[in-house]
């Protein structure tokens, strides 16, 4: 193979994934209008039902044309050897090939950044606006930008510089060492997440002396789960969206409530949401996950090691001298047709643990409650009701409502 077929091999792939992903979105609206299941016709009255039907579709149209444009310029700049001027730019300043990587890398993703945040502005204060979600501020928006940029560039940045080290140290042998670290990195995030990311952008606060902390503690004595760290978190501050979610595991554990979920639902609803939140981590499926998800970076890593010394892709992108960074962006490509089957398959691993956690609420506390607060939120955040099964295969990690339901009730 020479590195032309490789280029179009690479061409090939992000237009067959472009279309895949328009045929899914092209069955999944043509069910718009599909007639509510009896089960979930009290979701939404008349009013609101139209409203849910105009949020769909004016996001399915301005997804079109996101994706269209992220397609059409990415073509134009495998076309027009933008990696090639890139690394040539980057090579300008430097010759050390950890800060040349870094260089392209921060290039690439500022430049990005740059042409799609007009669409993410649009999203947010022009659609979910008129929809009446956005809380968001435009101070709030850039400095958020901002912290973004900080967080890629400390982060992500950091985590790079890693890799090629032991890239340039280890040679072929770098996946191994780079997937401890990315497995440790992983067990730390989980852990401290809530403590040293979240307060960038979000205030958390422990939840009250009140009815529902009473409840939510009674709730956690009887099932004998160990429940210190219950927080509340300023999702208001963004959207009238909300979600509550679960993170850490031993002494780390904690219950994270956004306040919008506080105002929308009943004592007995969120206590079992919690309940859910709790049958995840009594099914250890915050362990699996993080073990399932280790076990396929490392494969995803050996693989790399197999290809990234190769000239061959540097070669398919224009690039003459051979290095670490653009092996990364070809093979990245290549291994996109597994991602997508691993993602999948997560996906199917997701919507069962789902179905666990819902068992579990339902035999620890009372499914009424849940499938109420689960219309509830449906109701508020104007979900789709009737999605096509091909997509919720493929894209949900969780099972649809009237599936949840049907089996909360069986």
């Amino acid at each position: 193979m020479n590195s032309d077929i490789l280029f179009y091999i690479i061409i090939g792939i992000l237009i067959i994934d472009f279309l895949f992903d328009l045929y899914l979105d092209f069955l999944n609206q043509r069910k718009y209008d599909d007639e509510i299941p009896e089960k979930l016709s009290d979701v939404y009255d008349e009013d609101a039902y139209k409203k849910s039907q105009a949020y769909k579709k004016g996001n399915a149209r301005f997804s079109r044309i996101t994706s269209l444009f992220s397609i059409t310029s990415t073509l134009l700049f495998f076309f027009f050897e933008g990696f090639k001027f890139v690394d040539e730019l980057a090579r300008l300043y430097t010759n050390n090939a950890i800060l040349v990587a870094l260089i392209f890398f921060g290039i690439i993703l500022l430049g990005s950044d740059i042409l799609t945040t007009p669409f993410s502005y649009y999203k947010t204060f022009v659609i979910e606006e008129k929809f009446g979600f956005n809380k968001m501020t435009r101070k709030t928006f850039w400095l958020d930008k901002l912290k973004s940029w900080l967080m890629s560039i400390i982060l992500g940045g950091g985590i790079l510089a890693i890799i090629m080290v032991f890239y340039q140290f280890s040679g072929e042998y770098f996946w191994i060492y780079t997937w401890i670290f990315i497995a440790v990195f992983s067990i730390f995030m989980n852990l401290f997440y809530a403590k040293l990311i979240v307060p960038i952008f979000n205030k958390q606060t422990p939840l009250e002396e009140g009815e529902l902390k009473s409840a939510i503690e009674s709730y956690a004595q009887k099932v004998g789960f160990t429940l210190q760290n219950i927080f509340v978190i300023d999702g208001s501050k963004r959207s009238t969206k909300t979600n509550a979610y679960f993170s850490g595991f031993g002494s780390q554990k904690r219950i994270t409530l956004f306040d919008t979920l506080i105002n929308d639902l009943e004592t007995e609803e969120i206590v079992a949401v919690l309940a859910h939140e709790v049958g995840h981590y009594k099914r250890k499926h915050i362990i699996y996950n993080l073990v399932i998800s280790t076990v396929i970076t490392g494969f995803m890593l050996y693989l790399l090691s197999l290809f990234i010394s190769s000239p061959l892709l540097s070669n398919a992108l224009s690039v003459s001298t051979p290095s670490f960074h653009i092996g990364m962006i070809a093979f990245g490509i290549l291994y996109s047709p597994i991602s997508e089957i691993t993602g999948i398959f997560m996906n199917m691993l997701s919507r069962k643990f789902e179905y666990q956690a819902d068992n579990y609420a339902k035999n620890t506390f009372d499914g009424r409650y849940l499938i109420s607060s689960l219309k509830k939120l449906s109701k508020n955040s104007l979900s789709n009701l009737t999605p096509h099964k091909a997509y919720v295969f493929v894209h949900y990690s969780h099972p649809t409502l009237l599936q949840r339901i049907e089996n909360l009730e069986s």
